[in-house]
């Protein structure tokens, strides 16, 4: 196993289980101290659009300072985040929970870099994505049970506690992240020259990896996201909400282990198609009722699908540019999924409280459809690697 990356999987496990608290307690913090139904989701939106403030500049800033002190300038924004989003949950203030919140998001921004940085720790970037992916596993478990958990034997107002954990979290992914030694490219050393934005983003393939990832992210974020409000107003606790969670991001993470030799041998064209299927699935299955095991089951099939779009569309968009290129590329990658993830966090609750939890699934189906078809459109065959310029 490469150090690098395992040190890199590291990381991401602890930012994730951090994501995974914030998912299980943010929309039910909105739902306490948010001032209408509008704005219960206002926290997750908040922090999603911190996430993509920090998408461009993350890849820049790291282009000139390198991934570990890039990486360590957003670990530290999401710690003071988290210091912040203590004092106003004690405090009962909303507007400084949202400001919070998007601190969070801009370092968790930072952290979205981690799968390529293993990409390029290792020279076999299914693996090492896979790898990465896989230290969700921990965060599935780990996550939800650390907010019912740090609730219940340190009881505080307004889910405080819950962000003394994360913080705890954030400084020890920062501590692990010194020991890892990052593959730097110095554009200057390179012979061959570097295209513009608009050359890269006009390849097909970086297109297809692209809209699968916005589609995939964005519908995932926009289901999980309004769970924990749509079984509160079936009459269902936190800890059923954590349950369901827990084995949403299982089904996210768990199947990281495999997904990369899946890939190997099938094509990221047909794990795309399998991904799009399960997704269907799970809109289907909370269509058919809103039992508990309705929700795990369809938000466990919502995970998977997700695992198997979002690894595949990472793989295929990391062909698509060279190293003097990849500052520019992931930056627009990020920032084009990002976006959408921001705008599904922002209208769940709205929607979730206007039209109902049936509703949403109903309608997530065409977008789904439509990513379907667009991989079948645009691969046309087998998905390879872009040609990429010389040297």
């Amino acid at each position: 196993m490469n150090k690098n990356v395992l040190l890199l999987a590291c990381c991401q496990g602890l930012i994730t289980t951090g994501n995974i608290l914030l998912v299980t307690i943010s929309a039910l913090v909105g739902q306490l101290l948010s001032p209408s139904a509008a704005l219960t989701t206002l926290p997750v939106a908040m922090q999603m659009a911190g996430l993509l403030m920090a998408t461009i500049p993350a890849s820049l800033i790291m282009a000139k300072t390198g991934r570990r002190l890039g990486f360590s300038l957003g670990n530290l924004v999401g710690i003071s985040g988290t210091l912040l989003g203590v004092w106003a949950l004690r405090e009962s203030d909303f507007a400084l929970f949202c400001v919070a919140t998007t601190l969070i998001g801009i370092g968790i921004g930072f952290a979205t870099l981690y799968r390529f940085a293993a990409i390029e720790a290792s020279d076999k970037p299914a693996t090492a994505i896979s790898t990465i992916m896989a230290s969700g596993v921990v965060a599935a478990i780990l996550g939800p049970n650390l907010a019912v958990w740090v609730n219940e034997v340190y009881p505080a107002l307004n889910y405080a506690n819950s962000f003394v954990a994360l913080s705890g979290l954030y400084v020890l992914a920062l501590l692990l992240l010194q020991g890892v030694r990052f593959t730097e490219v110095d554009p200057h050393t390179t012979e061959a020259p570097a295209r513009t934005l608009k050359e890269i983003v006009a390849q097909k393939q970086f297109q297809l990896a692209v809209l699968v990832a916005m589609i995939s992210y964005s519908v995932m974020n926009f289901l999980m996201t309004a769970t924990p409000l749509a079984m509160h107003r079936h009459g269902f606790d936190l800890a059923d909400s954590a349950l369901v969670i827990e084995w949403h991001v299982l089904g996210m993470f768990l199947p990281s282990f495999f997904t990369g030799k899946l890939i190997e041998r099938f094509g990221a064209r047909v794990m795309i198609l399998l991904g799009c299927v399960l997704y269907l699935a799970s809109a289907g299955i909370n269509l058919l009722g809103v039992s508990h095991w309705h929700f795990l089951l369809a938000l466990f099939a919502l995970g998977v699908g997700w695992n198997f779009m979002f690894i595949s569309a990472t793989q295929l968009v990391s062909q698509t540019y060279a190293p003097q290129e990849r500052a520019k590329a992931q930056a627009c990658n990020e920032f084009l999924v990002f976006s959408m993830v921001v705008a599904s966090s922002l209208s769940a609750g709205f929607l979730e409280a206007t039209v109902g939890w049936q509703t949403l699934n109903l309608w997530s189906m065409p977008v789904v459809v439509a990513a379907l078809i667009a991989t079948l459109v645009l691969s046309r065959g087998s998905v390879t690697p872009a040609r990429l310029p010389a040297g």
